[in-house]
């Protein structure tokens, strides 16, 4: 019996350091993880992961009715997080289509962080998947102009200019533009389909997503 009790608390303790070893966003895998277990997503799906923008559209299947489509966002995640879990949240579903949202948190993280790390980043998740997913159609949704981060638009505009002009080049693959779509005529962010917070979309600001995204999507 004292053995027993002995190893029972010897596996609490490694659970509990285990617990808090976990990189960020691990327990967002697990829910994943879960989910897919109780009901195996369609393969072939598009599939759609990023950072929180994505997260809370969590009826985007309904802005794109007749596309099967899978939602793996992660709020606050950067491109390195994405990076880090593409063997869990990308590769397993195969999808035809990755549609990604990241590198804006990567830039509200540190002043250090410049749009040519972000391109980098990216460049790098873009590898990633096209070595294991050669056929899927790769498409990169442009950094919104959140008003909370204004100081941060030359460097997020740099940066969507450096992954367009590298798409560009590639095969199969695209950059969606919303960037714009989302100014007010005198070029500065509008108000009125953000959040209180000045960050996140109001489904107003879905709406431009759904209007400027839907024509990219594969069939």
């Amino acid at each position: 019996m004292k053995k027993i009790l002995i190893a029972f608390l010897l596996f609490i303790s490694a659970t509990a350091i285990a617990q808090n070893d976990c990189p960020p966003f691990w327990n967002d895998i697990v829910q994943f993880k879960k989910s897919d277990a109780s009901t195996t997503p369609s393969k072939n799906a598009i599939l759609f992961v990023g950072s929180s923008s994505f997260t809370k559209w969590t009826d985007v299947a309904d802005y794109f009715p007749g596309y099967t489509i899978i939602n793996r966002g992660f709020g606050g995640s950067t491109l390195p997080d994405v990076i880090r879990y593409a063997y869990d949240v990308i590769l397993p579903y195969q999808p035809k289509q990755v549609v990604i949202y990241c590198g804006e948190n990567d830039l509200a993280a540190s002043d250090s962080v410049l749009a040519s790390d972000v391109v980098l980043r990216f460049k790098t998740l873009f590898g990633i998947i096209r070595q294991n997913l050669p056929q899927a159609n790769i498409q990169f949704v442009s950094l919104k102009p959140s008003p909370s981060r204004q100081k941060l638009f030359p460097k997020m505009q740099a940066a969507n200019e450096g992954i367009r002009m590298f798409l560009k080049g590639q095969r199969n693959a695209g950059f969606i533009d919303v960037y714009h779509a989302m100014l007010q005529a005198n070029g500065s962010p509008r108000q009125d389909i953000f959040l209180e917070d000045m960050l996140h979309m109001k489904p107003d600001g879905y709406v431009i997503w759904q209007k400027i995204i839907q024509p990219h999507l594969l069939k």
